[in-house]
């Protein structure tokens, strides 16, 4: 799938104002509903266009939610010039509108899951492509409901397709939201192959609405649900389509892409003849690369804009453990860029091409985050990145599925899965250097365990919310991160819904503290 250009369909984002003109005739050059959904060749174009909503947006996967999944939590901060993207993640923000950017791309792309969630079922076609077609628009709908619930808490259900005469929608509640979110991946995973020929590696698989609804579960504190959603990837018929890379490395690297390990991934594609951030232009069809390592690679004089930088605490976490033979974490270098991700210094550190110490000096203590760049084989940045982001791997099913036992009161059984994961970097088995922990002590090693092997992958700020920090840690989150001295409880856990859009509905009303 990654080879072919995904076909962009015109759709309207979710109350998004626009003004309506009447027509005489109709435009013989504008595809309708009716006329566009007429065969098996529409359905896969319809879907393709979901996926294409993902990674050609330049608010969501191309770039935005990367910046709400690791600049809001207290892996990142907001480190470049654009002070409206650093206030927004930094709890400062006074626009209502903030972050309706990525609200809206999330929305676009439901309106396209709608779509074929809608039309094609009537299309006459082979029956069991098109219940897969509509299991991954199913998939790709929960998943963008996913982030919204996470982020903004109270989103407005759409699940068929609107027209001007209809109602606005509510808010939703979160057990609402969640419920929906369950439902459609519940009946997706059951018309969904376990993997794909060559051509469609890509493409939404059981595992991937396995894994996906085990997160929404364990976000919800439904541990024995979660679980029993991963059984089928640790355990069942799936378990012998994933396992560990021997190299933690080749999760990040543009060659090893769509390997064992993936059970989630968001395809990119780059086109050597873009130089620009059309991703934010969607009639421009050429460029299906990421633009978000040109964003988040060091400064000048570096190749990047240096936008988004890690904390330091983070680095100094990997320093709390050393391989068997005594070396440092490895996950450590391949997680951040910094003066020592060398163990011998700035000097023999490495930042495209270069050394640090000839680029930042000895003294500079920024770090950057590395798992998006593409430092391992480049000596710059553009707009067009093709290092697919691996939404879900392996690792963090075995270290959720570990989490999900020791809180359904197994946790001697869960040591198997944590220590597979810390031995595939040359750790010690946690069941030698920490055996017979308790429940409550093994919950804390496990967030150690997550911090250190998801480092940079934007799940922290998930855990950081179904782990209760911003009420039970706050205290301990200001003295790590500054931007959480700006944090309100009962305010600050979602953002805003826009401004705009409860001005355009009389249904919406804003979330508690804006």
């Amino acid at each position: 799938m990654k080879r072919h250009t995904l076909i962009i369909l015109t759709a309207f984002v979710f109350l998004a104002t626009a003004c309506e003109r009447n027509f005489d005739e109709p435009n013989p050059d504008m595809l309708t509903a009716d006329s566009f959904w007429e065969n098996e060749t529409d359905a896969i174009k319809g879907v393709n266009a979901i996926y294409s909503a993902l990674n050609r947006s330049s608010n969501y996967y191309n770039r935005g939610m990367h910046f709400l999944y690791l600049l809001r939590s207290d892996e990142g901060f907001g480190s470049g010039g654009d002070i409206g993207l650093n206030n927004n993640v930094a709890f400062a923000f006074t626009d209502n509108n903030t972050s309706r950017g990525t609200w809206n791309a999330i929305y676009h792309a439901n309106y396209r899951a709608n779509q074929v969630i809608t039309y094609v079922p009537q299309i006459e076609m082979d029956e069991t492509l098109k219940k897969r077609l509509v299991a991954e628009a199913k998939v790709l709908r929960a998943l963008n409901y996913f982030n919204l619930v996470v982020f903004w808490g109270r989103p407005p259900l759409v699940l068929t397709l609107l027209s001007p005469a209809d109602d606005y929608p509510s808010n939703a509640t979160p057990e609402q939201a969640f419920a929906q979110i369950e439902k459609d991946l519940t009946e997706a995973m059951v018309d969904l192959p376990p993997s794909y020929d060559a051509a469609d590696v890509g493409r939404i698989t059981k595992g991937a609405a396995h894994g996906l609804l085990a997160k929404v579960y364990m976000q919800q504190g439904k541990f024995a649900e979660a679980k029993e959603a991963m059984e089928w990837l640790v355990t069942g018929d799936g378990a012998s389509n994933y396992g560990l890379m021997d190299n933690y490395a080749d999760n990040f690297r543009k060659d090893t892409e769509n390997n064992r390990e993936s059970v989630f991934e968001i395809q990119f594609k780059e086109n050597a003849a873009e130089n620009g951030d059309d991703d934010t232009n969607p009639g421009i069809s050429l460029n299906t690369g990421a633009s978000v390592p040109k964003f988040l690679a060091p400064p000048s004089p570096g190749p990047g804009f240096g936008d988004g930088a890690a904390r330091r605490w983070i680095v100094d976490a990997f320093d709390t453990e050393r391989t068997v033979d005594n070396k440092k974490d490895p996950r450590a270098a391949v997680s951040f860029i910094y003066d020592n991700a060398d163990e011998r210094g700035p000097a023999f550190t490495m930042v495209y091409g270069q050394t640090w110490l000839s680029r930042y000096g000895a003294d500079d203590k920024r770090v950057w985050f590395r798992k998006l760049l593409n430092d391992d084989w480049k000596n710059n940045e553009i707009f067009s990145s093709p290092n697919n982001y691996r939404l879900i791997r392996y690792a963090d099913i075995l270290l959720m599925y570990a989490e999900c036992l020791n809180e359904t009161g197994q946790t001697n059984a869960a040591y198997v899965y944590v220590d597979e994961v810390r031995q595939r970097v040359n750790l010690q088995p946690l069941s030698d250097v920490k055996p017979n922990m308790g429940q409550l002590a093994f919950q804390e090693q496990l967030k150690h365990e997550r911090t250190l092997e998801l480092a940079g992958e934007g799940w922290r700020y998930f855990d950081m919310v179904r782990w209760g920090e911003f009420s039970n840690n706050l205290e301990t989150l200001r003295e790590r991160d500054a931007d959480f001295i700006n944090f309100i409880s009962g305010r600050h856990e979602w953002y805003p819904i826009p401004q705009a859009d409860i001005d355009n509905s009389p249904n919406l009303t804003q979330n508690p503290g804006y």
